[in-house]
């Protein structure tokens, strides 16, 4: 397969009509030109319904192994390219979820087959170093060249970790660390907080506390799970700290018609995390830091103004804690800018920002004051892995040559200006649909409805995903064009015409 993608890099333009004759006032989205090659299919191809046999049978399998309720099905990932996914039955289907958001530019892309293929590159996937001690000794040069060539404005130091989770986890510790070092006016820690600390007591475990928001989501590790607000599942039976949680902006669309509401909404949130921070304080668990998402993803696809963001900032600043932005599924190019806080305008957005997903990596940028004060205080075995840094290096190389965040930009619009029609046509089913970039959702009238229309979708070629009570979430890669974008619309729009 890699060989087949790299030797044969034929690339002509065609033009493929996506109209399904269509009578009557339903919708049909335009046609578009077609680049074909041998990196991409050129439509969905069903065989069976999803899952199919094979699938039941490997669910089956594994079942035997471990917990298989949240499989969907089984895919063949060497036959899969660009934007499809092809499952183990044959079923090729165009993926606008990419493995919950993570595919930045496709599958098997063949600037990624190359370089592992680069025998320059061998050493960094035979050998996995344990970063915090024995880093290879090109890391520097690979850190410059990938992840600092796309630094946040204002930061010039990122710890490298192995996905969104830990990558929050540790962004936390960091903070804590910071407040204590700054609380205690850069004097060492007493031997009271050495010795209570091994024994999980004030004052070496300190009663801090980071504030979060209702909705959003920052990953399912003990710290990262209190910070989270998105579904019971995720916390269910698992014990969790007593830190102040924030109201998110609940807007009402379409926004030009309510933005006295919605200034309103934001103002009150804001007053409230302001009351949260001094409430806490008096309590005797002060905020060290505020995470939010620039978009909560798995709690809605929620958005907020950028004032509203600036003012959350400068509230963080105002009261000494640190701001914590989350853009694990928001960065990397899915809403037309590298990193979705770039919406903002601002030239000091963040204290921290988290990253992984798109990314292939993990981690975290941070400003200099949060640089820990001595090793092994963030730290694990491997702290990330040398070899995500060389596919991110490939990958925004790819990103720069194809001007692919125009490209999101343009087949955002196409998507959001479908989506918007649909919901015009289908207002008993759809309402609500929002989106920067690529970066899409639309609501079903209820989460039944939203889950059979994803179900319906996906066995005619189209693979969508849930998020909130009743949204559907847009996630395609970043080489997902015009033409992807009409050939979803299209298909969705069978479904909802056959809906009843």
């Amino acid at each position: 397969m890699a060989s087949s993608l790299l030797s044969r890099q034929l690339t002509l333009s065609v033009r493929h009509s996506l109209r399904l004759a269509a009578p009557g006032c339903r919708y049909v989205s335009k046609t578009a030109a077609q680049p074909v090659s041998e990196f991409e299919y050129d439509a969905p191809s069903m065989k069976t319904p999803v899952p199919g046999p094979k699938s039941k049978e490997l669910t089956r399998q594994l079942g035997d192994i471990q917990n298989v309720g949240a499989v969907h099905f089984f895919c063949n990932y060497e036959e899969s390219r660009g934007n499809y996914l092809v499952d183990a039955d044959g079923n090729r289907m165009l993926d606008l979820y990419t493995q919950i958001a993570s595919v930045p530019i496709g599958y098997n892309h063949p600037a990624l087959m190359k370089a592992i293929t680069n025998p320059n590159n061998l050493a960094a996937f035979v050998n996995r170093p344990a970063l915090g001690i024995l880093p290879p000794e090109n890391f520097p040069e690979k850190l410059i060249e990938s992840l600092l060539s796309i630094a946040p404005t204002g930061m010039t130091r990122v710890q490298t970790m192995a996905c969104g989770s830990c990558s929050n986890e540790n962004a936390f510790k960091a903070m804590f660390i910071w407040y204590k070092i700054k609380e205690r006016g850069g004097n060492s820690p007493s031997a009271e907080d050495m010795s209570s600390c091994m024994i999980n007591q004030v004052p070496g475990c300190p009663d801090l506390s980071i504030l979060s928001f209702m909705g959003g989501f920052h990953g399912r590790t003990m710290g990262c799970l209190a910070t989270t607000h998105s579904k019971v599942i995720h916390k269910l039976d698992i014990p969790s700290f007593d830190w102040p949680i924030a109201p998110f902006p609940k807007l009402q669309y379409p926004l030009e018609e309510f933005v006295r509401e919605n200034a309103q909404e934001e103002a009150r949130c804001l007053e409230e995390v302001e009351d949260l921070i001094v409430k806490w304080r008096q309590k005797g668990k002060p905020v060290a830091g505020i995470i939010i998402e620039p978009i909560q993803a798995e709690g809605g696809d929620n958005h907020a103004s950028p004032d509203f963001f600036i003012k959350l900032r400068n509230i963080a600043r105002k009261h000494g804690c640190a701001f914590h932005v989350d853009e694990v599924q928001t960065g990397g190019g899915t809403t037309g800018k590298f990193w979705a806080h770039e919406h903002w305008g601002t030239d000091d957005p963040a204290d921290v920002v988290s990253f992984s997903k798109k990314m292939l990596t993990g981690g975290y940028y941070f400003k200099d004051e949060l640089q820990p004060d001595k090793g092994y205080r963030i730290f694990n075995t491997w702290m990330g892995d040398p070899s995500k840094n060389l596919f991110l290096s490939e990958v925004l190389n790819v990103i720069r040559r194809e001007n692919l965040l125009e490209e999101v930009t343009r087949s955002g619009k196409a998507l959001l200006h479908g989506l918007y029609e649909l919901q015009a046509q289908y207002p008993h089913l759809l309402s609500r649909a929002r989106g920067q970039g690529t970066f899409c959702a639309i609501d079903a009238r209820d989460d039944v409805t939203r889950d059979n229309l994803i179900l319906k979708t996906r066995d005619k070629g189209v693979l969508l995903g849930g998020c909130g009570e009743m949204s559907i979430r847009f996630r395609p890669s970043l080489v997902f064009k015009e033409y992807h974008a009409h050939q979803f619309l299209n298909i969705f729009n069978d479904v909802l015409a056959e809906y009843k």
